[in-house]
């Protein structure tokens, strides 16, 4: 089945999750998830098995190297082969194929947040495990200034086992101070994205963070000089995780290969919008991309491919359960 078609072609599992310590069948899966990050130049053939070790042998085998990247072994189980079909896309970015991801959690009537900011947490526990590991398997996380004022966020992996990504933060005005923690801890390398005009070239940290400049015409950052600064830093996979003003930003500039849109069983009734973009006038227009369905606990997941429009096949969906 194509990757524009809306389906996970596999069983559901069904057995639950523990967000906090990725117990369970998904343990053995992050494990040989996370060693495929490790190995992006393994050879073909190569297999890794739910320790994480690599090797010629396929028994138990989690995840095999395939000529065009890692793919689901014979030894995953069902709910193995869920976890692992959402996070591929992801380990298989590379400097030949970089990817840039977007994830946003909104309420069923399409809000990330109230009208005071409050998001923590829109979508439930196992959406918020997710973002951590899709965190831990991405080389940089961007966030804007406006989720860094509202939330204070650690932009760190804490929920599941795995490495913490490059915090990327863009504030082309300059209007964050330097306690917030992002910018106050040296958990992780942290870059500042600020306009060129903004800041002397001899300023050059603030606080732990690396002062990045970049054009920003009309007050607005080039989000393709972002990309290509991340990408000559060896950064390849890059995960935007808000907020709705970030994401739509890069999804109007066509810089965006995947979307993540988790949708919560709430209603606010107003609030901060998600996505938003220039308005079109007829569906024909509108973006509709080909997607797949992953049940996180109460949620969905939209795990949209930018890249491959949805076909007519898309009528004949299934439904993957995650966590």
């Amino acid at each position: 089945m194509g990757a524009s078609q809306l389906s996970v072609s596999r069983p559901l599992a069904t057995e639950g999750f523990n967000p906090s310590a990725g117990a369970g069948s998904y343990e053995r899966a992050w494990r040989a998830l996370l060693a495929a990050r490790a190995a992006p130049g393994a050879a073909e053939g190569v297999c890794i098995d739910g320790g994480g070790r690599l090797g010629a042998d396929s028994q138990g085998c989690l995840l095999v190297r395939e000529a065009s990247g890692w793919a689901v072994g014979p030894g995953a189980t069902e709910p193995e082969v869920a976890l692992v079909d959402l996070y591929l896309p992801v380990v298989n970015a590379s400097a030949a194929r970089p990817l840039t991801v977007a994830h946003l959690g909104q309420s069923l009537d399409g809000y990330i947040a109230t009208d005071s900011g409050d998001s923590y947490y829109v979508t439930g526990p196992e959406n918020v495990a997710h973002l951590h590991r899709m965190r831990a398997l991405c080389g940089a996380i961007v966030v804007g200034a406006e989720t860094i004022s509202l939330d204070n966020p650690r932009l760190t992996v804490r929920r599941v086992a795995g490495p913490n990504p490059m915090r990327v933060i863009l504030d082309p005005r300059r209007r964050l101070g330097p306690d917030f923690r992002v910018f106050s801890d040296a958990d992780t390398p942290t870059l500042l994205i600020s306009a060129d005009d903004r800041c002397e070239p001899e300023v050059t940290r603030h606080g732990c963070a690396e002062i990045v400049r970049i054009p920003a015409p009309a007050g607005r950052l080039a989000l393709d000089r972002l990309l290509a600064e991340l990408h000559g830093r060896g950064v390849f996979t890059i995960f935007v995780e808000g907020g709705g003003a970030t994401v739509s930003h890069f999804l109007q500039a066509d810089l965006l290969d995947r979307l993540q849109i988790a949708v919560a069983p709430l209603v606010t009734g107003h609030g901060r919008p998600g996505i938003r973009l220039v308005a079109r006038h007829h569906l024909s227009e509108c973006l509709r991309p080909g997607h797949r369905l992953f049940r996180m606990g109460g949620d969905m997941l939209f795990d949209c491919d930018l890249r491959s429009p949805a076909s007519d096949s898309d009528a004949e969906s299934g439904l993957a359960r995650v966590y």
